[in-house]
Order: structure tokens, then sequence, then C-alpha cells
């Protein structure tokens, strides 16, 4: 089954300790899109400016991915972030950010689009992320957020949260949405507003499911080759929700902890290389042979022990 993402297509200019790189294609929508197009078709619902190119197109065409959706403003230019990264690859400094034609974004998505049976919310405002919810009939809807939301919009996200089904968000925002330090209470007080399932993303730590009953967490893929972790995340969620479309799936406990391990295993990927180029040379028998060195990495029944 096919995916529906709406979210930014934008350009950065990332700085780290050891390179500079300026206007990468980049974006939530782009980062997701790019990792769900390994499992199953992807429709991206967005706006760029003048800076998008004819070979920034033939990018998302080579993988699959249908920009019908995609809106074009001759007069103004994309959505762009600056950001910096020092030593520790988990935290970032924005040093700018340029909303663009972001800014008056209004998606509409057309009488297809709307009978796509998987959604995903890229982080935007709450309040267009509900409006898009409500023009969709998906049958699965997830989402992401960012603490600029959560701390300037709080009632307007609380409102979209009772519409999703899964939100998929790093430890620091769970911690800020719920308002208490503890992750294990703040994704039980995160739950209680509306989502069935919760993903909490933790860096190279790996990440971890929160179900009403069920609790089910991963390592990240150790890694030794790390150049840029921007987009790792919604690469992330491009691998859970692709393997979920891909297999037909819901909520179910063994589905999310799989979905989980294939997301996993492609943000492992796109930290080896600037913006989405480790992930527009990737091949699928890499993906599954990672896939497979996960499972041994985490493999521990029926090893001998006493005590």
């Amino acid at each position: 089954m096919s995916i529906l993402v709406v979210g930014t297509v934008a350009f950065d200019h990332v700085k780290t300790p050891f390179d500079e790189r300026a206007n990468i294609l980049a974006g939530a929508a782009t980062y997701f899109a790019i990792a769900a197009s390994f499992f199953t078709q992807v429709s991206i619902v967005g706006i760029v400016g003048n800076d998008f190119t004819a070979e920034h197109e033939r990018i998302f065409d080579a993988r699959g991915i249908d920009l019908s959706g995609l809106e074009r403003r001759k007069d103004g230019k994309s959505f762009r972030w600056t950001g910096e990264y020092g030593y520790d690859f988990n935290t970032r400094t924005t040093l700018d950010t340029q909303l663009n034609v972001f800014a008056d974004f209004q998606p509409r998505i057309s009488p297809a689009q709307q009978e796509i049976p998987y959604l995903f919310l890229g982080n935007a405002h709450p309040s267009l992320q509900r409006d898009v919810r409500q023009q969709s009939r998906a049958r699965l809807t997830a989402m992401d957020t960012m603490d600029f939301w959560i701390q300037g919009t709080p009632n307007e996200l609380r409102e979209t949260l009772r519409c999703v089904d899964l939100l998929i968000i790093n430890d620091e925002e769970a911690r800020q949405l719920a308002r208490d330090p503890n992750v294990i209470r703040a994704a039980k007080a995160i739950m209680a507003l509306g989502p069935k399932r919760l993903i909490i993303k933790r860096g190279e730590y790996g990440a971890t499911l929160f179900g009403e009953d069920s609790f089910f967490a991963i390592p990240g893929f150790p890694q030794e080759n790390v150049v840029d972790p921007t987009g790792a995340g919604d690469t992330f969620a491009g691998g859970v929700m692709g393997y979920l479309a891909a297999t037909g799936s819901r909520l179910d406990e063994d589905s999310l902890r799989k979905a989980m391990i294939y997301g996993s295993v492609m943000a492992s990927f796109t930290i080896e290389a600037f913006g989405t180029e480790r992930l527009l040379a990737l091949t699928r028998e890499e993906i599954n042979e990672r896939y497979r060195q996960f499972k041994t990495m985490t493999y521990f029944d029926g090893i001998e022990h006493s005590f």
C-alpha cells in the first residue's frame, strides 16, 4: 500500500567539525519519501520555490516518488535551514531558518491522495497537520513535531494529537511535551493525549516503542562513519512507515517492532554522508544485509550461561 507524506522539501547548509556543505537537498518530506520508497510507492504534498530545479525533480523521479502534489512557486525560495554540529553529533545548533514559501503554505490533497491508506504528517504547524488529517481517509496516520510547536502552540498540538494513531518524536521533545523529565512517565502522559502508539527516538542510542500495555526498545546500529546526522529522524520515520505500508500492517506489536528495526537501519545509512547522498546510492541488498546484522547484534535467546 502507498504512503502520502506532507512536509518540507528544503535546502540545508550543514557545518560539522570536519566539513561543510551548502544547498543540500533536504527537508522532512525529502528524507522520509526517499527512505520509504525502498518499501512502497510514496506521494509528496509540499511546496518549493524557484531554487528547486529539474535536476532536483529527477532525484525524486529516479525513486518513483510522485510529485504531483508538490506546489511550485516561481516568486520565492524554498524552505532553508542552516545548522552546525560539534564533536557531539547528538546535538546541533540552528544558525538560520528561512521559511520562505513554506510560511503561507496551505496544503490541499487531491481526491486520489485522500484515499491513500497511510499518511505521515511531517513537522509543521499543528493546525496545518490537523487540516491535512481531516482531508484524508487514511487507515493509519503518523506524525512528527518539534520543540518549536510544543512550546509555541501547545493547545493546537494537543488537538492534533487526538486524531493520529502514531507519534514519532525524540526523547527531549517527549519530556517537553509531557513536562516530565522521566521518559516512561512522559510516554504515558503523551499517549493519554490521543496517540495509540508512541515511538521515542534516542539518536545513536536507539528508539523505544510504547503501547497501552507494552514496551519495546532497540539500540542504535553501531556506526563508525558518522558524517551528517541531519535527516536521520525523518529517515527513521520513512523506514517505519514504509515497512508498515508494504506489509499492510496497522499497529500490531510484531509489525511495529520490525518496522522500528527497518527505521533504524535506514537512519544508519543516512548519517554516512551529507544529505541524501548515501540514501540515493543505497541498494535493497544493503538494507537486507544490515537488517540481518541488526538481528544478529540483538539476538540472545538460547545463549548458555550460568551463575
